[in-house]
Formats: C-alpha cells, sequence, structure tokens
C-alpha cells in the first residue's frame, strides 16, 4: 500500500502527453488546450476537425492556468515533432519512461483499452498520477489490476469527455420535469470497443449507479445494447460503425415528459475534462469514485461478452474485477 495521494498543491505543473494511435489526434487537441498552439503547423494535423473546433476558441482560452504540456512521445517517431510543433511542446522523448523523473504527471492519450495496463504500469510503478483516456479497458482481466492499484492509493484517472458534455448537464442536475424515468437512448458512432463508453458515459450519471444487464442483439459494426437499471427505467446505447451523424444523440422519457439534445461542443468537454485531472493533481481529492469507472467498464464489458454469446443477457455482477 502506497502513501495517499494528497495532491501536488499550487506548484507549476508539467505533464507528459503520451501515446498516439490510429483514429485519435488527442495529443494534439488535448497539448493546445494547455498550451496553445501555433496556427500553420496545425494546419498540417491529420484531423482537419481539430484545427477547426480550436480555430473558433478565443486564444486566451487555450490555457490551463499554472500547467503546461512540456514533453510528448507518439507510438510513431514520427508524429512526435509534428505535434510538439503544432501544440508548442518544448520536449520530444524516444521512449515514454523518459519522462519519468521529468514531469509531474503523465497523460496516456489512446483509447485502446486492452492496452492501457501495459502503458500505465511503469508511471504507477514510479508513482506518477496518470490520466488515461476512455475507455480505461475493455476486459474483466484489465479491470482487476487497475481495481488493485487503485485500492493500493494509486493515483489515476480516467474518463469520457461526454462525462462533461454541457448539453447533458441540466439532466444530471435533474430530471424532475420528465417524472420517473422510463427509458433513455443513446447513439454514437465507430467501433463498440473504443466508443461505446463515449455514449455509456452520456447516460450514467443522469441515471446514477445501478446499472443490472446488458443484452447486445447487434453485430460488431452494428451494436445494439439494452441496459436495465436498478430504478426500473431501459437504456438503450447504440454503437454503429459508420453513424458518424449520430454521435451523442441523447433522448430521456419520463411518466410525465421527455426530452432530446445532442452533443455539439467538443472544446468545452475536453477542457472541463482536463481542467478536472489538474484539481486532482491540486487537491489529490478525486472527482468521481472510481466506482463510477468500474461500473462503466462493466457496462461496456459486458456490452461484448453479450454480442459474443448471441445476445445472452449478462449480469453486471457477474464481471468481477
Amino acid at each position: 500500500m502506497q502513501e495517499p495521494f494528497q495532491g501536488l498543491g499550487d506548484k507549476p505543473l508539467s505533464i507528459a502527453m503520451l501515446g498516439m494511435v490510429d483514429g485519435n489526434g488527442h495529443p494534439y487537441s488535448w497539448s493546445a488546450i494547455f498550451n496553445g498552439y501555433d496556427p500553420g503547423a496545425m494546419a498540417d494535423c491529420p484531423y482537419p476537425g481539430i484545427p477547426e473546433y480550436l480555430d473558433k476558441q478565443p486564444k486566451e482560452t487555450l490555457d490551463i492556468v499554472g500547467a503546461n504540456v512540456t514533453h510528448v512521445w507518439t507510438d510513431d517517431p514520427a508524429d512526435a515533432p509534428k505535434v510538439a510543433a503544432a501544440s508548442r511542446i518544448p520536449n520530444v522523448v524516444d521512449g515514454p519512461e523518459d519522462v519519468i523523473g521529468q514531469v509531474d504527471a503523465v497523460i496516456i492519450a489512446t483509447d485502446k483499452g486492452h492496452e492501457h495496463v501495459a502503458r500505465a504500469r511503469a508511471f504507477v510503478e514510479a508513482g506518477l498520477p496518470v490520466f488515461i483516456d476512455k475507455p480505461l479497458v475493455d476486459n474483466a482481466q484489465d479491470l482487476a489490476v487497475f481495481a488493485e492499484w487503485i485500492a493500493k492509493g494509486a493515483p489515476i484517472l480516467s474518463s469520457s469527455c461526454m462525462l462533461y458534455a454541457k448539453e447533458f448537464m441540466p439532466f444530471r442536475a435533474s430530471t424532475h420535469d420528465l417524472g420517473i424515468l422510463r427509458y433513455a437512448s443513446v447513439t454514437t458512432g465507430k467501433s463498440w470497443e473504443r466508443y461505446g463508453i463515449h455514449a455509456l458515459s452520456a447516460a450514467f450519471p443522469i441515471l446514477g449507479p445501478g446499472f443490472l444487464s446488458a443484452r447486445n442483439t447487434g453485430t460488431a459494426e452494428r451494436n445494439v445494447v439494452h441496459y436495465t437499471h436498478s430504478c426500473g427505467a431501459d437504456v438503450v446505447v447504440v454503437a454503429s460503425a459508420d453513424m458518424l451523424g449520430g454521435f451523442g444523440c441523447l433522448q430521456l422519457c419520463g411518466t410525465k415528459a421527455s426530452v432530446q439534445a445532442q452533443f455539439h461542443d467538443t472544446f468545452f468537454a475536453f477542457k472541463a475534462q482536463l481542467v478536472e485531472f489538474v484539481q486532482f493533481l491540486r487537491s489529490g481529492v478525486r472527482p468521481f469514485p472510481f466506482g463510477w469507472t468500474e461500473e462503466l467498464m462493466r457496462m461496456l464489458i459486458a456490452g461484448t461478452w453479450s454480442r459474443d454469446q448471441e445476445g445472452r443477457e449478462v449480469m453486471l455482477a457477474d464481471i468481477v474485477p
């Protein structure tokens, strides 16, 4: 058992941005939210949506006071200098572990859950605080490893930006006007394993903990997952590979009224997510219990198990980390 993480206080924070995988440009965007960016270099970002939404922001919003990304490493060594130039990162390192002793915390900016134990291990063992992009894991064995690390006091945080979507905040505060919630649905494009967590994270803070079971009647390309919740509500989450126009569509139906909302402001959600990590670094106080993350991972894993078992209902309690 290591000493409980007490936080780093008000000191200037140096953060390493580590890893970049196909389909995920977070090292560009997240680093720019800390450091600002060079418009000319960012124009060459292979994800054109990133400079598109960054260019819409007042330049003074591209800053998290007292914290900077100072080191970067990417899986393809050719990418790191491009990220560094675009997002004003002064140090490119040859290997991820090279940042140990040089920074106050690391961000693992990759979204393949089965890789995260291996990517995080050296930093956990070094006692460095770690933020890990969603999903934390995609299998029960790795969830057990992270649960053990957390139980021993490791300062690890992981979340989806959808947890911070301003479009959904009113319903996190209250669904009283809807009456008793009976049904919710959320949609996303891309894969279940990497993007299903976005949809789950939109619904979870509205209903709260208490999800019981999952039944995925879809396919690897078109996942349709029915969840039951202890409050009596049914929740349907759809992740369809080419449904890019359906990212973050939320519907809530109650005994009195219903409402629909759609996620739009990527920058707001990303910045709120990163600011919360910095607040965790400073205070040592978790913004939400690890139990939330653990239940979300069980939901994701249950959806996969059910799909792979021809739509069998999977109880979340059966997924024991």
